[in-house]
């Protein structure tokens, strides 16, 4: 993103507040440009750095205005005119955004920043502002770590979902109990033909009778996710790795189907699956367990479906935005518009597009289709 596109106009004059020879942009735009970079660093592949500079809670305005003069000035010195600065926070947390920084100058850029900026500061603040002052930087995209126990998105890069998140504080919580009660109703109705696919499971191969695989969540948090075993134990996966591979490049072909001829892009003549499993998957029987991962709340009734880790791995950055937009769901979207029928990248779309334009009516249409979804074996094989 170039000058010239800086001002086409949605930096607008109202929109900024003047601070010495710097202007910085309000809360509100300055969220809206942090989205806007992320999307054009989805593009160019090329991260940004966006540096906070936090005056704590504990300082008065008429402290925070004189000090915002000095860092204002010392930030102009220091930073390029395709750089963005402004409130993360208004009038407590200061942000610079660092654009098109290249991947092999990312940890010397930030080392001369860190010096740089931490000397201007403390040439051109008291000792008592200096150390009222944090500084932290963050970088997108961030690096994935699959083996971690724990949330891998960072929540300051997303304000805008986060913003997104408590504006729809009263429909989660109508979706939550959703979620609850309706698990509950399935696990009370299938509770016979859970007890006959167990026995079944446990009879015709070795093996436990649930599959319980780590799966990746919202926000990149892993939970361990739980299915009925259709498969042999002791397979290689390598099979499947190679074909998701394939699958998120985009060269992954088509495999006949038992449905409509039209083929699907999964494995269809998978040798690690059991002939009860091939009848399970068939039928979406398998993933009855996952009411359970409802009920824990790893999941939803509808969302997109959480991937495993070295799927998250081949993913292109924009891939991940259907895991920070909403939690991974039992059915959704993409399973009821044609299922592995769809692309890879189709099936993002549908999930960003599910997302966006969520509503509690939006998940009661998508299970009123499921079933239907289901005994048509679109998508399946």
């Amino acid at each position: 993103m170039n000058v010239r596109r800086r001002d086409n106009g949605l930096l607008l004059a109202a929109e900024k507040v003047a601070l010495g020879e710097r202007s910085v942009l309000t809360e509100e735009t300055f969220q809206r440009m942090m989205a806007l970079e992320r999307k054009r660093s989805e593009r160019s592949r090329k991260p940004f750095i966006l540096m906070l500079l936090d005056m704590g809670e504990q300082q008065t305005s008429a402290k925070n205005e004189k000090a915002l003069v000095k860092i204002a000035t010392a930030l102009a010195a220091n930073t390029r005119e395709t750089d963005l600065t402004g409130w993360h926070q208004e009038n407590r947390v200061i942000g610079v955004m660092f654009t098109e920084i290249g991947l092999e100058d990312r940890s010397v850029t930030l080392r001369i920043m860190i010096d740089r900026i931490t000397e201007t500061l403390r040439d051109n603040l008291t000792f008592e502002q200096f150390n009222r002052v944090r500084i932290s930087f963050h970088v997108f995209p961030e690096d994935w770590d699959q083996d971690a126990n724990q949330r891998q998105s960072n929540p300051t890069l997303y304000p805008d979902l986060v913003k997104r998140d408590e504006s729809r504080r009263y429909f989660r919580v109508i979706k939550r109990s959703m979620d609850v009660t309706g698990s509950l109703v399935a696990l009370l109705i299938f509770a016979p033909l859970l007890l006959v696919i167990a026995f079944a499971v446990k009879l015709t191969s070795k093996g436990p009778i649930l599959f319980r695989q780590r799966r990746v969540g919202q926000h990149g948090e892993p939970f361990v996710f739980l299915k009925f075993r259709s498969m042999y134990v002791g397979n290689n996966a390598s099979i499947h790795q190679e074909y998701v591979k394939k699958l998120i490049a985009g060269k992954a072909e088509k495999h006949p189907s038992n449905g409509n001829g039209a083929g699907v892009y999964k494995l269809t003549k998978d040798p690690r699956v059991t002939p009860i499993g091939a009848f399970l998957r068939k039928t979406s029987l398998d993933e009855l367990p996952q009411f359970f991962n409802v009920l824990r709340g790893d999941m939803s009734l509808v969302g997109p479906r959480p991937p495993v880790p070295y799927e998250v791995e081949a993913y292109d950055v924009w891939h991940r935005c259907r895991l920070l937009e909403a939690k991974p769901g039992i059915t959704g979207l993409w399973q009821v518009n044609g299922r592995s029928r769809v692309k890879f990248d189709d099936m993002v779309r549908l999930d960003l597009q599910y997302a966006r334009t969520w509503s509690p009516w939006m998940d009661i249409k998508i299970l009123l289709r499921t079933p239907g979804a289901v005994v048509l074996g679109e998508g399946a094989h």
